[in-house]
């Protein structure tokens, strides 16, 4: 019974509450708010999100960690998103709009076109920020067969992102552009001896970028487009044929 008598004597000295502003205070005799921490030095420690016993720490001495609350007003570590590929594959070739091409018979005759990938559409009911973080895996071909480019060429490739703009111009806004360019001199070509060491595999376009959404629908459109010069150079690209990741949130 001394043990209890100790405890509450101990509560009542260390908090104070006050039924004005209905709020509870540690050191602290008039809380200003529903809990007021009233030392100038003290902070709080929560054990459930500490690297022992939450797998979201990341641990290490004098290193910190974003908080953040969930919609139930919970504080948690984890990272909540619109979409967040966390190491898996974000696209497909087949899932997307994943290839664009050049052909020499093609009009007009300025080397260049451009694709649609996909596009999310946002509803939202306050002023937010979008953030988006995407890599987007590029392979570069001289047709729909897969040959290898074999011409002394080189080839642009760029992937961006658009808001609410239906139909792509020359003047609309371009977010988080993303270039790359690909070239490979091969001297088969003017060689027939010559072994075909021509290179293949994944390049990458990779890019960040904040947009300001008001109140309403928005539609964030992702395209690619290929540049082979104003000749036409036979250009086959496909997009997401590797690994690639994407990273929607809004705040």
């Amino acid at each position: 019974m001394k043990l209890k008598i100790i405890f509450l004597i101990f509560l009542f000295i260390g908090i104070t509450s006050n039924a004005q502003v209905s709020g509870v205070g540690i050191n602290k005799d008039n809380p200003q708010q529903t809990l007021h921490l009233g030392s100038q030095t003290g902070t709080i420690r929560v054990d459930g999100l500490n690297s022992t016993n939450n797998s979201f720490n990341g641990g290490g001495v004098d290193k910190t960690y974003p908080l953040y609350v969930d919609h139930n007003g919970d504080l948690t570590l984890k990272v909540s998103a619109y979409q967040n590929s966390d190491g898996s594959d974000a696209y497909t070739t087949a899932a997307v709009n994943g290839t664009v091409s050049i052909t020499t018979a093609q009009l007009p005759n300025d080397g260049y076109e451009t694709v649609e990938i996909t596009s999310y559409t946002f509803t939202v009911a306050r002023n937010t920020t979008l953030e988006i973080k995407y890599s987007l895996s590029v392979e570069v071909f001289q047709d729909n067969l897969l040959t290898i480019v074999k011409d002394p060429y080189a080839r642009n490739i760029t992937n961006f992102f658009t808001l609410n703009t239906p139909t792509l111009t020359s003047t609309t806004r371009r977010y988080a552009p993303s270039s790359k360019c690909y070239f490979n001199r091969n001297d088969i070509a003017t060689n027939p001896a010559a072994a075909p060491d021509a290179a293949t595999g994944y390049i990458y376009n990779s890019g960040t970028t904040y947009m300001y959404l008001t109140p309403g629908t928005h539609t964030v459109r992702f395209y690619g487009t290929v540049c082979s010069g104003s000749a036409n150079r036979n250009t086959f690209v496909r997009f997401a044929g590797g690994p690639d990741s994407i990273f929607i949130r809004l705040y």
